[in-house]
């Protein structure tokens, strides 16, 4: 195609001009932008005809104006480029350069009505200066997100993205039973802001450090941090996901916290089944019939206590807990006391079950009146609401949502105090864990009151959330909400989503907020 080019006519007509006007070298054809576009297009001309389209269309621009010419000094140079639109044209005049911009214009226009969509496979690389190692030919290409992110202790909270190189490190870190820092995450490189916070408050930890009173208590002594008693890592999914990919995340992420706790007790806490399946639950991890699962689902489907969908939709969580080894944990309170607490209140529950699912009924009933949980209560707790009747109200879901809540943390407590450097996991919906208030703030406590000198807090709790979209994080746009407690008289009290947000797939633009620069 360049060949005809070179030999047609036309060609030859302009260059007998070039040659009258001694301003290139004779013999030697002129290196324009329209014979490399049309270099460039030849070997596409069998696969669309908007190649056809250009190339005739971009010939007919005028040679003058897109004419790099080598032996051009400096002083003509200077010349053409200080004359008008109107001034410069093509050595005959035939065309000035606004017209010439004008025509590839259009030219640009009605190559994309051919094109339609930039993603198909015969689509063109359009500009000729592209490199070879660059040009996508017009196809659209993702740019590279991370799939975990670390939520950050900053106010407000914000997101770090992880390569996916550190994410095994990360959950074998927690499987080790470190736990997670709830304090925000200093490092030079994120952004200007925490290099000054390292500068200013990392030289007045060291002027601490010198006079004795750096992470010092009371009596001056520095304290030594102790390996926990137990951790906890708590995986918020959807129940309702019929594509499995909630389910085989968790799987891909518990696969890489056990894998550390070889030889060590390990424990998985299922948040949906009753405790009085305990042994139902038993029964299966023992028996080595094909029909275990079947028993499994048809026990807890047939009583009435889990429907059938959550059991299907979390039967690859089972199947990993019995192809390991792992300990299942029944935690939740039986279904009929659960429906009695809506319709009646915690009081109408049996005696002594409601003393199996409250162990601390002091702290229990003091939950309730701190600000920070009122604050919870209200901003995420009582948001997912749904009367089920005209004579439903908020404090019979509330009395219900902190009875499950309260019973499932008792639960995981009392298997922590008994078995000794323990790690839990606990698979539970993500309205039950989100802002680190649901049944994850209430480890702590109910550790303590079963065995006071337990070395558990806050930061032996680790909370993920998998593939999190907006609504499920209460949010009103498209952005994944980080943070409760915006408000100025509560701003004491604002707490973070969770302590990481994990994805099956790289996750949309538009829904990381106040992400950092960067991978760690």
């Amino acid at each position: 195609f360049y060949h005809h080019l070179k030999t047609s006519s036309d060609y030859e007509e302009y260059l007998s001009r070039r040659r009258k006007n001694k301003s290139q070298v004779v013999g030697k054809p002129p290196y324009t932008v329209r014979f490399r576009i049309a270099n460039m297009l030849s070997s596409y001309v069998s696969k669309s005809m908007v190649c056809s389209v250009v190339v005739l269309s971009m010939l007919n621009t005028s040679a003058f104006a897109f004419t790099f010419n080598p032996s051009m000094n400096l002083k003509s140079t200077m010349k053409m480029n200080m004359k008008s639109d109107e001034d410069i044209c093509s050595v005959d005049g035939s065309q000035t350069r606004r017209e010439a911009i004008q025509t590839a214009a259009a030219a640009m226009s009605l190559a994309s009505i051919f094109v339609g969509n930039p993603s198909e496979s015969q689509a063109i690389e359009l500009n000729p200066f592209t490199p070879e190692d660059r040009r996508t030919m017009g196809s659209y290409q993702q740019a590279k997100r991370a799939t975990a992110y670390l939520v950050d202790s900053t106010t407000p909270p914000s997101i770090v993205p992880f390569k996916a190189s550190r994410e095994a490190a990360i959950l074998k870190q927690l499987g080790s039973g470190s736990g997670t820092i709830k304090s925000p995450y200093t490092e030079e490189t994120l952004n200007l802001n925490n290099f000054m916070n390292k500068g200013v408050f990392g030289t007045i930890d060291f002027v601490k450090g010198v006079v004795g009173t750096s992470d010092d208590d009371e009596d001056g002594e520095v304290k030594k941090k102790r390996a926990y008693d137990a951790t906890f890592v708590f995986l918020g999914v959807d129940y309702d996901d019929t594509t499995g990919e909630d389910a085989n995340l968790a799987v891909g992420l518990m696969t890489d916290i056990f894998k550390p706790r070889r030889g060590q007790d390990t424990a998985l806490a299922l948040e949906f089944i009753p405790i009085s399946m305990q042994t139902t639950l038993d029964k299966y991890l023992s028996s080595s019939e094909n029909s275990a699962q079947d028993a499994l689902i048809e026990a807890l489907v047939s009583e009435g206590q889990v429907s059938r969908t959550t059991i299907t939709n979390q039967l690859p969580v089972l199947q990993f807990a019995k192809s390991k080894g792992i300990n299942l944990i029944a935690c939740a309170p039986e279904f009929a006391d659960i429906q009695t607490v809506r319709a009646e209140g915690i009081q109408y529950v049996d005696a002594s079950r409601r003393s199996t699912y409250v162990a601390d009924p002091t702290g229990f009933i003091g939950w309730t009146q701190e600000p920070e949980n009122r604050m919870y209560t209200e901003r995420s707790l009582l948001k997912d609401f749904v009367p089920k009747d005209e004579k439903d109200a908020e404090g019979n879901f509330f009395a219900e949502r902190i009875l499950v809540h309260e019973t499932v943390a008792t639960s995981i407590a009392r298997y922590a105090v008994s078995h000794s450097r323990t790690l839990v996991a606990c698979v539970a919906p993500i309205a039950d864990v989100r802002f680190l208030k649901g049944i994850n703030g209430r480890i702590p406590r109910a550790c303590r009151t079963l065995k006071p000198d337990v070395n558990i807090d806050d930061e032996a709790t680790t909370t993920i959330l998998l593939n999190p979209s907006a609504e499920e994080t209460l949010s009103q746009s498209k952005f994944l909400r980080l943070e409760i407690g915006t408000a100025p008289k509560m701003l004491q009290y604002q707490t973070k989503v969770a302590d990481y947000l994990w994805f099956s797939s790289m996750p949309k633009v538009n829904t990381l907020p106040r992400m950092m620069n960067g991978f760690f």
